[in-house]
């Protein structure tokens, strides 16, 4: 499927009274908010890594969700698109009221992206709080994370 045809998608299996008229503003309006409207007609296989995150995003933000669930957002990403897609969370977040739950073992994007940490050590609530309080923690199983 071409990126229009994988915008589409969703918005078929869901909202299927939409004009195609509708379809087609819903689809250039959420790939506009993640910088690449110029990809409409492209195949996923045209894609960068970076683009292709950022194609699963608009997807996903077509739906117009409360919650977004992300999951190693940045695995496999070059730091510079790393950073890029963290920003862009940031700003989806705040320009759509969304909450964000973000499972990530990337420090970087933890820090640009989060309010709030859960971190997790043998599948249990370990430690809660900010960047800044985890990142003074003592705790040593919670050091390395942040050195």
């Amino acid at each position: 499927m071409t990126v229009r045809e994988n915008l589409e998608f969703p918005l078929r299996r869901h909202w299927i009274q939409l004009s195609q008229g509708e379809v087609d503003d819903m689809v250039m309006e959420a790939l506009t908010n993640v910088g690449l409207a110029e990809t409409v007609d492209l195949m996923p296989s045209e894609l960068s890594g970076g683009m292709r995150k950022r194609i699963a995003l608009a997807r996903t933000l077509i739906l117009k969700p409360e919650i977004i669930l992300y999951d190693e957002p940045t695995t496999g990403l070059d730091p510079i698109t790393s950073r890029g897609i963290s920003d862009l969370m940031v700003e989806i977040a705040d320009k759509y009221k969304t909450s964000s739950v973000i499972i990530s073992h990337d420090m970087r994007c933890v820090e640009r992206t989060s309010e709030r940490i859960i971190m997790l050590i043998d599948g249990k609530c370990h430690l809660t709080g900010s960047y800044a309080e985890l990142s003074r923690s003592k705790d040593p199983v919670v050091m390395p994370f942040f050195q």
